[in-house]
């Protein structure tokens, strides 16, 4: 075997590895930001639903009072 043959098979081989690496490390921090979602969902969704609810039920109120309160314009 001539030395580049040795050369190029040892760096495609760390090259590779190295590839692996980071593929592996990219793939455990999708499974933590998703597990980290779902906690983030699982906290605030209750907050947010609440939030939602007296918005709406808010905008009802303003709608009521804008019906029956005379405008007063000429």
């Amino acid at each position: 075997m001539s030395t580049w043959l040795v050369v190029w098979i040892v760096l495609g081989t760390v090259s590779t590895l190295a590839l692996l690496g980071f593929v592996l490390a990219l793939g455990r921090h999708v499974l933590i930001l998703g597990r980290s979602a779902r906690r983030f969902q699982a906290e605030v969704g209750p907050i947010a639903e609440e939030i939602a609810r007296e918005g709406a039920r808010a905008s009802e109120h303003a709608d009521r009072l804008g019906r029956t309160r005379p405008t007063g314009r000429s």
